[in-house]
């Protein structure tokens, strides 16, 4: 029991290991996913319904959209943004994830409305297309759980899919709310409600920071009767300047820098948006 406790809850060297695919892979932790998503009064993995409105309507007046425009949402999930753009009038609006839940509920959602929208099934690191795009979002935070060569693969995709005029809108976290990140340990019996399995578990969660990274990191071990497994939540925090050099390298620059993809003017605080074009 000492040596399974000392395994739980040691902290592994940054980055070491990839669990994203299980919150959306595994048929339990989907549905939850989804519903998180759906709830409009929660910002789990979705932000709240007002919140989304009033960065839709930014988005479509910030670049212009209109039924000539392309726009692509990176991790569309059950196409909350995607639904809404098309609802306004954007011509081609696509959206990926690797959520087959999720793709489902924003397919079925969008057939009822008679929304023509374009949905792909798969791994967004591995997303190629002929056309470009004159806008890419990708919302929610979710570079930041990409490590520094997904982060370089990504951009090398953005920047082959951007039109030559296009748009990047996406938001990350800060070294500000890293900074407010503290180290901690705890051991629940069907801890979050139950959102790991439907049967009886324990679950350890460890969280960590790596300081000169800047990353963080939630270290889940999920125990029951029948079977044990490990979920691993990196997320990078970011200044302006360091997520410019990472963009610099594929030809990509920040043009303009927000608190949110709302729009709202740029203050210090836990997240920042920016709009990223070609150099």
């Amino acid at each position: 029991m000492f040596k399974k406790i000392t395994s739980a809850t040691a902290k592994p060297i940054v980055w070491s290991e990839y669990t994203a695919d299980v919150l959306w892979t595994d048929e339990h932790i989907a549905k939850q996913m989804l519903s998180f998503h759906l709830n409009p009064d929660l910002s789990l993995a979705s932000r709240t319904l007002p919140f989304i409105e009033a960065s839709v309507t930014w988005l479509v007046s910030e670049f212009g959209l209109n039924g000539a425009s392309k726009v692509i949402d990176f991790g569309c999930g059950p196409g909350l943004y995607t639904h809404r753009l098309k609802a306004k009038g954007v011509g081609t609006v696509v959206g990926l994830d690797f959520s087959k839940n999720s793709l489902k509920h924003a397919t079925e959602q969008a057939e009822q409305a008679s929304l023509d929208i374009e949905y792909r099934y798969g791994n967004y690191l591995e997303y190629s297309d002929s056309r470009e795009f004159d806008l890419i979002t990708l919302v929610m935070c979710d570079l930041c759980a990409l490590n520094p060569a997904q982060r370089s693969e990504l951009f090398g995709e953005f920047k082959s899919l951007l039109a030559s005029n296009g748009s990047i809108a996406l938001d990350v976290y800060t070294a500000t709310r890293f900074a407010n990140q503290n180290e901690s340990l705890s051991l629940e019996r069907n801890a979050m409600n139950g959102f790991w399995s439907d049967k009886d578990y324990w679950c350890i969660q460890s969280s960590f920071k790596y300081e000169e990274e800047k990353v963080t990191l939630d270290k889940y071990v999920i125990s029951q009767e029948d079977k044990e497994w490990t979920v691993f939540n990196w997320l990078q925090h970011f200044t302006i300047e360091e997520l410019s050099q990472e963009l610099e390298a594929h030809g990509l620059e920040i043009k303009r820098a927000y608190s949110d993809l709302k729009g709202t003017p740029l203050v210090d605080g836990d997240e920042m948006a920016v709009v990223i074009g070609h150099k």
